[in-house]
Order: C-alpha cells, then structure tokens, then sequence
C-alpha cells in the first residue's frame, strides 16, 4: 500500500504540471475540465480523501450535469485517495474500469544520465506541439488544444523535440517543481522504436531537470504500454501507486 502522503504530493504536482482549464470543488473531490482538449487526465472528478465518502449519490448526479455542460462523460479517477465507498458504488452500479496507468519514480542520482543526445530545449511551443502531434497517436487532439495547455503550465519546463531527415523522432516534455521533475509527452515515432530514441530524449530531459536543481523524476504510463514500461524500469524507475478511470457501462 503506497504511502498516502507521498500520493498526494505526486497528485498535486500533475494537477501543477498538466493543468486543467477549469477545477471546481466539490468536498475534497476535485472535479476537472478542459473544453479545448480531450484527455481523461483533464477531465475527470479525482477524490482526494478517503474519507470523504458524504452523499455520494447526490454528488455524482451534480457533478455529472457539469460535465454534461461540456458536452462531456463523467468520468471518475481513482487513485489510493479515492474512498472505498465511492469504489463500491460504482462497482454496484456497474460502471468500468479502463486505462489503469502506474505512477512511477527514481531518485535522479540513481539514474544514468550521461549519453545519448545533447539537447538544448525547444523554445517554440508551436514547433514542440506540431513535433508532438505528429507523433501522436489520438487524433481527438489539436494543435489548439494542446498549445493552450503548453501555454498555461506555470512551474519552469522544458520541451525536447529530435529530428531527423524524416521529421520529427521523439518528444518530450519535463515540468520542474521544487524538488520534483515529471515527464509527460514521451513519444517515439512508429518505426524509430526501440533504438534508443525514447531513453536519450528522456535522459536529456532529466539532466536538464537535475542542473535546474531536481532530485526525483516521476512519470505516468499506462500498465498495458509494455515498451514504455521496459524503457522506465530500465532507466530505474519504479511503481509508487496506480489509479483507474471508472466510466458509466452504459
């Protein structure tokens, strides 16, 4: 069982790092919106203590008329922080389970950083966001979309992009805060994989968050990504706890 304190801290510094357009509050349940990006991620109701477990019902339906408003699903994101009863009553209700992800961390002294690419970061967020997008495998998400969230990340980050004759080869993206250095779009193009793209990108984004004074590296990647998974453990990463979406059967 992780360590409640530390998912907490891991929470808030995604909250940070990948901000949603619009947090509202209901209880400690902190329900996220994006209208302008599709990921679960940004719009999903993430309870934030077990013990709040009042109204559970009533909540769901309030809550779920706001996500209506965005023309949305109501989708719930269940971490350690999630109470058990809001487990069972979706479980009674047979609302799913999908995309289990594990949330990963290593000390970044721990973790070979020498060798492979010497990047300096990408300034243009357009560039980075055409870069990702290229390599991007949901086509729900638009240059828009993604350009507006790059723009509302306020901790220091930096955006890593390689290149080749063929265009872009891999992204990546780390958000620094305070001791705390998360990777997010870690991307590959298709037929450039497991070649070493994926570590050198990443390995030139921790040393730029090891020089800004960083001492851990986090990361989400979904449990069914097995080469994702390989590339991290390898690296040195290792699970700290895992959340699921619940969406409604019907």
């Amino acid at each position: 069982m992780p360590k409640l304190a530390m998912v907490r801290r891991l929470e808030a510094v995604g909250f940070r790092a990948w901000p949603a357009a619009s947090v509202h509050y209901d209880g400690s349940w902190a329900v996220r919106l994006t209208a302008s990006h599709p990921s679960r991620r940004l719009n999903s109701v993430n309870p934030l203590d077990p013990a709040d477990n009042r109204d559970i019902e009533s909540r769901i339906g309030r809550i779920e008329q706001r996500f209506k408003s965005y023309a949305r699903p109501i989708v719930f994101r269940m971490t350690p922080l999630a109470p058990a009863e809001l487990e069972a009553q979706l479980n009674a209700h047979g609302w799913l389970r999908v995309d289990e992800t594990r949330v990963l961390m290593a000390g970044l002294d721990q973790i070979d950083l020498d060798g492979g690419y010497d990047l300096l970061p990408v300034r243009d967020i357009g560039r980075f966001a055409d870069a990702a997008l290229a390599l991007s495998t949901d086509e729900r998400v638009n240059k828009p979309g993604l350009t507006e969230l790059l723009e509302s990340i306020r901790p220091p980050h930096a955006m890593f992009v390689i290149e080749d004759d063929a265009g872009p080869a891999a992204t990546a993206l780390c958000v620094h805060d305070n001791e705390l250095a998360g990777l997010f779009e870690i991307s590959v193009r298709a037929g450039l994989r497991n070649r070493g793209y994926g570590r050198s990108i990443a390995r030139a984004a921790l040393r730029w968050a090891a020089n800004q004074g960083a001492t851990l590296g986090w990361l989400q990647v979904e449990a069914s990504n097995q080469a994702g998974n390989g590339l991290y453990e390898r690296l040195g990463f290792e699970e700290v706890y895992r959340y699921v979406y619940r969406t409604r059967g019907d």
